[in-house]
């Protein structure tokens, strides 16, 4: 099957004041969620003028994905489409429609399995389809946790974070890796067997500190919790845990951002702002590590990925999401760090939608 663009899939975020609580709704549209827990992350986006970082940052990565296939022959023209704020799938779906686009790839920026950071994506695919007479296919790129265009930028940068610190203080530093929290129900159903999205971000913790070269010694925990207080969520949250860390006689600590690829709100206001000023008041020392956002190898890795679909034999539709009955596994898929199975399609099971708390 040959393939005529690329589809860059996103979260979305408001770009204006009047924006910020019909993208919340959006969000969280069927999750229960009290509403005075909207407004107060209301707060958060208007901190920063009612503009989320994450669309520009989108666009950033667009351009330079753009300049990078120009320059390897890659002729592939990118489109974009969001989860919950402009540009929607289905608007974005109905334009490649009339630009005669019939069999797309899609990127989703997000590295690893589990509802919402794989197979909901699928579903956005299939719910713009649906809304579109026409629509094009749209065939997902792999998850990509242990690519090195991703391991690396994140290493470099919790080098540098490392760097900022008291070097006379090291052996009282400790490293924390975090990432969005999310259900337990939902960390329970990651992956074909469970588990996934913890394993895959264990994984690349270890990654990044091996090729940081900050040592064995590191924790993952967890930031972002969104949903109502009777649903357990993964933790420790971020908070939590720096006060435990200073109980324990830790002196300074290097926050490492693995599972967001770019530094959007989540990012700028949960870690520079609320975790930062958590670990003022316990006086620890504190550096937060960058995100790989456009950097040249993270777009290499977009690349990459379509290179090795691209090279892929035709299938004759297999690759419609939720079809096969057992994951098709990739034994080599290109560049890898890891060692956790990967694979292209997803069984129908895969992945389990959250239950939703009742009202």
């Amino acid at each position: 099957m040959g393939y005529d663009a690329l589809l860059v899939m996103s979260f979305g975020g408001p770009e204006g004041p009047d924006d910020v609580m019909p993208f919340l709704e959006n969000v969280v549209r069927g999750r229960g969620v009290p509403r005075e827990r909207l407004l107060a992350v209301a707060e958060h986006y208007m901190h920063f003028g009612g503009v989320s970082p994450i669309n520009q940052q989108c666009r950033e990565l667009i351009a330079a994905l753009t300049a990078d296939f120009a320059a390897n022959g890659l002729d592939l023209p990118i489109y974009w489409g969001n989860r919950n704020w402009h540009p929607m799938m289905a608007d974005t779906l109905a334009q490649m429609k009339a630009d005669g686009i019939k069999n797309a790839l899609g990127f989703a920026t997000s590295a690893y399995g589990g509802y919402s950071s794989c197979r909901q994506y699928w579903e956005d695919i299939e719910k713009g389809r649906a809304a579109v007479e026409g629509a094009p296919e749209i065939h997902k790129l792999r998850q990509f946790w242990d690519h090195p265009g991703f391991v690396e930028p994140h290493a470099d940068a919790l080098r540098d974070a490392l760097a900022t610190l008291d070097p006379a203080r090291r052996a009282t530093t400790r490293i924390v890796f975090t990432a969005h929290s999310i259900p337990n129900s939902m960390a329970a159903t990651a992956g074909p067997t469970g588990g996934r999205y913890e394993a895959q971000l264990n994984e690349t913790a270890a990654l990044v500190a091996e090729k940081a070269g900050a040592g064995p010694e590191w924790d993952l925990v967890w930031q972002s919790r969104s949903g109502p207080p009777q649903v357990p969520w993964l933790e420790p949250d971020i908070n939590d845990h720096l006060a435990e860390l200073a109980e324990k006689g830790v002196t300074d600590v290097a926050v490492s951002p693995i599972g967001f690829v770019s530094d959007h709100l989540e990012v700028a206001w949960d870690l520079d702002n609320e975790a930062k000023e958590t670990a003022a008041e316990l006086g620890l020392g504190y550096a937060r590590a960058g995100t790989p956002g456009h950097d040249p190898r993270y777009v290499t890795m977009v690349r990459e990925l379509v290179l090795e679909r691209l090279s892929e034999p035709a299938t004759d539709g297999v690759r419609a999401p939720f079809t096969a009955p057992e994951p098709v596994c990739v034994s080599a898929p290109g560049r890898r760090l890891g060692s956790i199975p990967v694979w292209d399609y997803c069984a129908v099971d895969c992945c389990k939608p959250p239950a939703r708390p009742a009202r």
